[in-house]
């Protein structure tokens, strides 16, 4: 997959801060909206912030046409998803991308069920931003708000952890993609599945029970989807659950014992997804990985 190349923010910037799955107040956005204004970005809210169906942020009609009004209005630079949950699979197969293909692409931010909106973009050639929400800005450090601000700017960073399961010294550069496992799961068989040969994938998930990340590694197994990778990466694997009778291998062995037979790199630890100090990734965009005797070095 050749994607077309990242583009990124400037001051003066509209931004659309809106739902597509769970609702959001707005003054539950405005330390977000603050943030942005202090990058000096222009912030507006879609019509679904304070719109309430259910656990919903509007029914399903309002959250489509408010994410299609801000995906078709040309002073709108940036969308960032208000929070994850549950809802943007109603949306993805009625959602006319026709615009990015049209016009300079919009930056799409967000994470966990945002994914299906990443994968769609991947599928088309498209980069995407996986970062976390404007509801979790006050739990996160200004490490990931930094890692924000540089992704969307456009600026270098460098992302270094340790090499904790001492995997062999080598040099990766390749597109990222991916995002939540349990996302990726259930798109197989759709369009919206990213292309994974000579990617990087990067997964992330929470509150899933042991065996069904043993289960959806398998699907990815015996879909074909993890034979070709340049690397896996996996981000944080938060809040598993186990049954009275332990399953007996952790989020951790169940990936091992999953990829032990391919040759790529598999690299845990990396700081993204359901965790405190989440890391902006973009995905579609290239990395490098550095795997180093005592530290692996990630550069965007």
């Amino acid at each position: 997959m050749n994607y077309k190349p990242a583009i990124y923010l400037k001051k003066g910037d509209r931004v659309r801060i809106l739902c597509t799955a769970r609702s959001a107040s707005e003054s539950d956005l405005t330390p977000a909206k603050n943030l942005l204004e202090s990058w000096g970005l222009r912030v507006s809210y879609g019509k679904t912030i304070g719109k309430k169906e259910h656990q919903f942020g509007g029914t399903k009609e309002e959250r489509l046409a408010d994410f299609q009004q801000a995906i078709d209005d040309s002073e709108v630079k940036a969308i960032w998803i208000a929070r994850g949950g549950y809802g943007t699979v109603q949306l993805i197969d009625t959602i006319d991308f026709s615009a990015f293909a049209k016009a300079e692409p919009k930056i799409i931010i967000g994470y966990s069920d945002v994914t299906l909106i990443h994968g769609k973009l991947q599928s088309q050639g498209f980069t995407s931003v996986h970062s976390f929400m404007p509801l979790e800005l006050a739990q996160k450090p200004e490490t990931s708000v930094e890692s924000l601000r540089k992704t969307l700017f456009g600026e270098s960073q460098t992302i270094i952890i340790e090499n904790s399961y001492l995997v062999p010294h080598q040099v990766i550069k390749a597109p990222v993609v991916g995002g939540n496992l349990s996302i990726l799961y259930s798109m197989l068989g759709s369009d919206t599945f990213p292309e994974m040969e000579n990617q990087i994938l990067f997964i992330e998930d929470i509150d899933e029970y042991l065996y069904h990340i043993e289960r959806m590694m398998y699907s990815l197994k015996r879909a074909g989807k993890l034979t070709k990778l340049k690397a896996l990466l996996v981000g944080g694997m938060t809040g598993m659950n186990d049954h009275d009778i332990p399953f007996g291998k952790n989020a951790t062995k169940i990936i091992r014992s999953m990829t032990q037979e391919y040759d790529y790199p598999v690299i845990f630890n990396f700081p993204a997804g359901h965790i405190t100090d989440h890391r902006t990734l973009q995905l579609g965009g290239e990395m490098t990985i550095e795997i180093l005797l005592k530290t692996i070095k990630f550069t965007p």
